[in-house]
């Protein structure tokens, strides 16, 4: 009878020990912040969602190149002689019209490798860290600003600019081609010029 006393208060000692810090916080405020009323403080470089700002991006392609997983996709048009893309902010003059920049959010590892190699600094890592979705698809991101249009007006100018300058180029060398005939043509031939000896062979 002893041991099953001895036994019983051994084990109500026990959890009473275990219980001991539930008791502690159970009548002190909750060391938990009360998300997502509260949000928690991030540290300075956190790393989240990229953001691309499309008025410095220049197109040249050196996050997606950088990027190891490939979740960057970026596509160009080369402007024609009479577009004014404008400058960055930092006064670099924007040659190329960019058409498509997609970041996909469902491959991105936030490694941050991208960043240091944009030479206008227009894409970089947010604080924002809640853009949980649904569907596949909802994590896709398209920061060109151009309208699917306008877009296609982009690609259909520079390719009528090119068979102009093609159809130019050609002109010109057929052009080229043809002075330089009628050049060979108005040259004199040296070998009708040349005087001939009527007496040679008589004494």
């Amino acid at each position: 009878m002893r041991d099953y006393f001895l036994k019983f208060w051994e084990g109500l000692y026990t959890i009473m020990i275990g219980m001991k810090v539930t008791f502690r916080h159970l009548f002190v405020p909750s060391v938990t912040i009360q998300y997502p009323t509260v949000k928690p403080q991030l540290p300075e470089r956190e790393r989240n969602r990229l953001y691309v700002n499309m008025d410095d991006c220049i197109g040249c392609d050196q996050c997606s190149r950088a990027c190891p997983v490939s979740c960057i996709e970026i596509e160009t048009v080369k402007s024609t002689p009479g577009d004014d893309l404008g400058k960055t902010s930092n006064g670099k003059k924007k040659a190329l019209w960019v058409t498509k920049f997609d970041i996909d959010f469902a491959k991105c590892c936030y490694c941050e490798l991208c960043v240091p190699p944009c030479p206008t600094d227009c894409i970089y890592m947010t604080d924002v860290y809640e853009f949980s979705e649904f569907e596949r698809d909802s994590l896709l991101y398209d920061f060109a600003t151009l309208t699917q249009e306008e877009r296609e007006i982009k690609k259909k100018n520079f390719k009528e600019f090119q068979v102009k300058k093609e159809a130019e180029k050609a002109a010109a060398a057929k052009k080229a081609a043809e002075a330089k005939a009628a050049a060979q043509k108005e040259k004199p031939n040296a070998k009708t010029d040349k005087p001939t000896d009527d007496k040679k062979g008589t004494d």
